[in-house]
């Protein structure tokens, strides 16, 4: 496309729908001195409404050769470009080198996108908000809700820390070269300090993943090196169900609890 042929080891498949690309600025709505940074440019389909709209923006992209074309195509003014991996780069470092709440957008990778997203969470507090473009089925399991096959790790995080909305799908053939799977847009809004509750981070991290680890296994014995039997109880938690069945408030329970009185070994 455009003289580039897409690398599948970055999974290059870039939006080339004006249809879409406008529905996508609009949804992000950027305004002039908006701290706006693109995740995976690629060759600017985006870039070029961010940039006109919010006067300058900051983008991560992996791709030398993509990277040099946006060198090329945006003066240093437009554009301020990382060149390297996002799943690399010091997050909060980034968000601590300027006062202005960070905007992200951008077409995530499908073969990078969960560890994206768990990579940003520590960034939340200095968020405004992110739109990204996903496979749709990894968009399904942001926004799931208890008790469907959807619902797992990922969803239990984010919903935690984010208001997490799914917008629309983008079909296939609005990128070239076309994917074999449908995209769509999630927007995650960070929830303010005040609406989260008192919880070790690192805690509900480890519970929450210990308790889909093996979806098959009951609490009882997916968080028995955690809490025992009577301590899920007392947070309101059938012991005999499995972790898809509980809403997010449920771990919170459960992690306040292993924080204030772990399993001894």
């Amino acid at each position: 496309m455009q003289g580039h042929r897409a690398r599948r080891r970055f999974s290059q498949n870039f939006l080339h729908d004006a249809h879409y690309i406008e529905r996508i600025v609009a949804a992000i709505e950027p305004r002039p001195g908006d701290r706006i940074v693109e995740i995976g440019p690629g060759l600017g389909a985006l870039t070029a409404p961010l940039v006109e709209r919010a006067g300058s923006i900051t983008a991560v992209e992996i791709d030398r050769d993509l990277a040099a074309r946006l060198r090329s195509r945006f003066a240093a003014a437009q554009l301020t470009l990382v060149e390297g991996d996002a799943l690399a780069l010091d997050w909060p470092a980034l968000a601590a080198a300027d006062g202005r709440p960070l905007r992200i957008v951008g077409n995530l990778p499908y073969h990078i996108s969960t560890p994206l997203l768990f990579a940003l969470l520590p960034v939340a507090p200095r968020v405004r908000d992110q739109h990204f473009m996903l496979q749709r089925e990894v968009v399904d399991r942001m926004v799931a809700a208890p008790g469907g096959r959807d619902y797992g790790r990922l969803s239990v995080m984010l919903q935690f820390r984010y208001r997490v909305a799914r917008l629309f799908v983008v079909p296939a053939g609005a990128f070239s070269p076309v994917p074999k799977v449908s995209s769509a847009i999630v927007r995650l809004l960070p929830r303010p300090a005040g609406e989260l509750p008192a919880v070790d981070a690192e805690v509900f991290a480890r519970l929450v993943a210990a308790a889909f680890g093996q979806r098959r296994k009951t609490l009882r014995n997916a968080l028995a090196r955690m809490l025992d039997e009577a301590a899920i109880r007392d947070c309101g938690v059938d012991p005999g169900a499995r972790a898809e069945a509980l809403p997010v408030a449920s771990f919170v329970a459960l992690a306040q609890r292993a924080a204030a009185s772990p399993v001894q070994a």
